[in-house]
C-alpha cells in the first residue's frame, strides 16, 4: 500500500525541499574548471547541517558521501573524488536531506566551462524530460503515465533511457514505493492520489544505448557505451488539483 502524507507533513517536506533546493543551487555556482567533487561534498554536508538537516545519502547502504558527483559517463551514484573538473565535462549533482523527520531528494546536471553542442542538447533534453514527467502528475492518473510521457519525448531524440534505475516514493524514507519508471514498460500501475510524494528522475544517455554497468568502486553507475549522460530530479507531491514541486 502506497504511503499518503498529510497536509501538515507535506508542509514540512516543502520547508525541507526549499532548503535543499537552495543548497543545491548554491553548489551549482561552485562548479567550475578546477573544482573537485570532494570539495563540493564538503560544502554540501556543511550547508545541510548548518540548515538543521542531516545528509541522507551519507552512510546510506554505506555510501561514503553526502553528495553524489557523477561526471560524464557516470549516470548516478558517483563517489566524490579529488579529480579536478575540466572545461568540457558535464557533472550531475544529486543531494538528499532529512529535515524534521522527512526526506527530500533533488538532482541537476551542469556544464563545466565550455561544453560541446551535443552535451548542451543532452542536458537540456534531460531537464525537459523531467518537466514532461512532472506534467503528468495529478490525481487519478496512473504512475506509469510519467514514464510513458518521458519515453515519448526522449526516444525520438535518439537518446538512451536508463531502464535499470527509476524514480521512487520518498518522504518517510530515502526510497519508498512506488517505483517510477522513465519508460513505458507496457503495464498500468497504481493511480496517483493526493498526499502521494514521489521523486521523478529521468536518466538519459547520449549514445542511444539504454544499458548501464556498475564501476569498480561498486557505486558509480556508468553508461555501457561510455557516452555522456544526464540526470535531473525533483521531489513532487500530488495535490487535489494537480501537484506541487517540493524541491523548488
Amino acid at each position: 500500500m502506497l504511503d499518503k502524507k498529510t497536509p501538515k507533513e507535506i508542509a514540512i517536506l516543502q520547508e525541507g525541499g526549499r532548503i535543499l533546493s537552495n543548497i543545491l543551487n548554491r553548489l551549482a555556482k561552485q562548479v567550475h574548471p578546477g573544482q573537485n567533487g570532494q570539495e563540493l561534498n564538503r560544502l554540501a554536508e556543511q550547508w545541510i547541517r548548518t540548515a538543521g538537516g542531516v545528509p541522507s545519502f551519507l552512510n546510506y547502504h554505506n555510501f561514503p558521501a553526502a553528495l553524489c558527483v557523477s561526471v560524464n559517463q557516470t549516470v548516478v551514484h558517483g563517489i566524490p573524488t579529488a579529480r579536478a573538473l575540466k572545461s568540457g565535462d558535464i557533472v550531475g549533482l544529486d543531494l538528499g536531506m532529512l529535515y524534521k523527520g522527512f526526506f527530500t531528494d533533488m538532482a541537476v546536471t551542469l556544464a563545466v566551462g565550455e561544453v560541446t553542442p551535443e552535451a548542451k542538447r543532452l542536458i537540456l533534453a534531460a531537464k525537459k524530460a523531467l518537466e514532461v514527467g512532472i506534467a503528468q502528475i495529478r490525481p487519478d492518473r496512473a504512475i506509469s503515465d510519467i514514464g510513458r510521457a518521458i519515453e515519448a519525448y526522449i526516444k525520438p531524440l535518439g537518446y538512451g533511457i536508463v531502464r535499470d534505475l527509476a524514480g521512487h516514493g520518498v518522504g518517510r524514507q530515502v526510497h519508498e514505493d512506488p517505483l517510477v519508471m522513465n519508460f513505458d514498460n507496457g503495464k498500468e500501475t497504481e493511480k496517483m492520489f493526493p498526499g502521494l510524494v514521489i521523486a521523478i528522475e529521468p536518466m538519459i544517455i547520449l549514445g542511444g544505448d539504454d544499458r548501464v554497468e556498475v564501476g569498480s568502486n561498486g557505486w558509480d553507475v556508468n553508461s555501457y557505451d561510455h557516452s555522456l549522460t544526464a540526470h535531473f530530479e525533483h521531489t513532487v507531491a500530488v495535490t487535489n488539483k494537480g501537484h506541487v514541486i517540493i524541491t523548488k
